[in-house]
């Protein structure tokens, strides 16, 4: 289960420390926490709340050595660098930050190796230009980015069909696959989604 305060680093507040506590204490299965994390001690906070991991964007971003700083300290197990990418034109994606919302002249290319020297342990890589669009994963861009990086990359950012999940994981060879308003709005449930996944031979926890 991944929680998302996407609004928080734009809104310069920081995740809320009590909604991440009760979640925790209600779902067995591993959290990971992202929004407003800016250094050490609140990526520390969120752990002892009871996330497994806790993803950084934005902060990463302004000092790539928060990365190297909490993989050291929370171990790179715990250290999930969200990267948001939108295309800019052909072979061209450019990280955003903010949730989103701010333009940055980082390649994503460039980013995502640079977040696994740092110490990431896994990268949540969404895309810009298919998020909310329920027309499917960017499966062009998560192949690119398999080929650069040996940490588990997970898609985010599309889906809208059982059957883009199973394009991630094949075409676009992403580890794991996220998404939201789907599930949210009962398009399709999880058990549906699994099983599907599973009738085309994805090996998926039950």
């Amino acid at each position: 289960m991944v929680f998302l305060d996407i609004t928080a680093s734009h809104e310069k507040r920081k995740t809320i420390v009590d909604v991440v506590k009760k979640v925790s204490s209600n779902v067995f299965i591993p959290l990971t926490v992202g929004g407003g994390i800016q250094n050490s001690i609140d990526m520390g906070l969120m752990l002892e709340a009871g996330a497994d991991k806790v993803s950084v964007n934005t902060a990463a971003v302004n000092n790539p050595k928060l990365i190297n700083i909490c993989s050291k300290e929370f171990g790179s197990q715990c250290v999930v660098a969200a990267i948001d990418v939108k295309k800019i034109h052909n072979n061209k994606w450019l990280v955003y930050t903010h949730g989103g919302r701010t333009e940055t002249e980082i390649d994503a290319f460039e980013w995502v190796k640079e977040v696994q020297e740092r110490g990431a342990g896994e990268i949540l890589l969404t895309s810009m230009d298919r998020d909310g669009s329920q027309n499917g994963y960017d499966n062009e861009l998560l192949n690119k980015i398999n080929t650069l990086v040996s940490i588990p990359v997970i898609a985010s950012g599309g889906a809208g069909k059982l059957q883009h999940f199973l394009d991630a994981l094949i075409k676009g060879k992403a580890d794991a696959v996220l998404a939201a308003s789907t599930f949210h709005y009962g398009k399709f449930s999880i058990k549906e989604t699994k099983k599907f996944l599973k009738k085309n031979n994805i090996n998926i926890r039950e």
